[in-house]
């Protein structure tokens, strides 16, 4: 079975629904680590080395959090910053990550309508994404796109976050399990698009 390392970044989490319920039907379940940025390091000083080791045991790395201002809470950056260091992470003698596989899942406001050419975003949440698409082939990770929530800022009724909540664990259970196609995967615009075209075999 992989390992998944859940790489958490929520500063407001008393006032969060839907990471919260993601979190909740995901932390149980075997082989997966739910790594809470904002929880451990309320101060801001990252422990690199612990962090590091964290990547290195896990096989799967997936940064969940709000979409604020386009890109990450605040934290999730200097994780980045700090942890992916050059000749550890990336550059002719950083290739410690190399072949994990990596996805962001995301919570946002704005619907799907609202991230187009045409809509008030100008932009759709791949273009948006970019830099960690290219944070992963430097870094040569496996990228696959993300699972995204959008629309949470029109309300979220209890039938819509147990959905989520549970596709979710579907998902992660199926990539514990290596039965997440990944090529397939990769070619939808999120990852939890059409979770049944994508999952090879039933539980």
């Amino acid at each position: 079975m992989k390992k998944i390392l859940i790489i958490y970044a929520h500063p407001a989490q008393s006032r969060s629904v839907m990471n919260k319920a993601l979190r909740e039907a995901v932390e149980d379940m075997e082989n997966v680590t739910v790594n809470d940025l904002y929880a451990l390091y309320p101060d801001f000083i990252i422990d690199v080395k612990r962090e590091q080791a964290l990547c290195l045991e896990h096989d799967v790395i997936i940064f969940q959090h709000p979409f604020y201002w386009y890109s990450t809470p605040a934290i999730l950056k200097e994780w980045q910053d700090l942890v992916l260091e050059h000749g550890w992470a990336y550059g002719s003698k950083g290739k410690t990550l190399e072949g994990k596989i990596f996805f962001q899942t995301i919570t946002a406001g704005g619907d799907e309508s609202t991230y187009q050419k045409k809509g008030f975003n100008q932009f759709d949440l791949c273009e948006l994404t970019t830099p960690f698409q290219a944070m992963a082939k430097l870094c040569s990770l496996y990228w696959l796109p993300p699972y995204a929530i959008l629309g949470i800022h029109r309300g979220v009724e209890e039938d819509r976050i147990r959905f989520f909540a549970e596709e979710y664990r579907r998902t992660l259970c199926a990539l514990r399990d290596e039965r997440l196609n990944l090529k397939a995967a990769s070619k939808h615009q999120y990852l939890n698009k059409n979770l049944d075209k994508v999952i090879e075999r039933p539980e």
